[in-house]
């Protein structure tokens, strides 16, 4: 694998890991690190599969270098950061949400340099 390829995985194992298996097993966990509500909805475990399966999507274009994903993931992390910054601006959510858009942000920077 290339140094992009390698971004890609890693952060497909990130989201699997930490997003996704968190959200599906011990949401209220997660939900209390970032300070907003825990709740017993199935919405959160929903949402964590969600992301196991975009984290999955990732893995494999890096195992069979898909460079035009790559690209496309770089800008849609950085949107990812965008969308948390607004939600907070307006009050739709609490600040520390916006640690999910900066690990994603960064991600995409380490993808961006090694696909440059």
């Amino acid at each position: 694998m290339n140094p992009a390829d390698i971004s890609v995985f890693v952060f497909g194992i990130y989201i699997i890991v930490i997003v996704g298996f968190g959200f599906v097993f011990m949401p209220n966990v997660v939900l209390r690190m970032f300070k907003l509500p825990t709740t017993n909805e199935p919405w959160i475990r929903v949402l964590g599969f969600i992301v196991a399966l975009l984290g999955v999507h990732c893995i494999n274009s890096a195992v069979h270098g898909l460079t035009a994903f790559h690209w496309a993931s770089v800008w849609l992390r950085f949107s990812v950061l965008v969308f948390l910054v607004i939600l907070t601006v307006v009050k739709q959510t609490k600040p520390p949400v916006i640690i999910f858009g900066v690990i994603d942000a960064a991600a995409a920077v380490w993808t961006l340099v090694a696909l440059i």
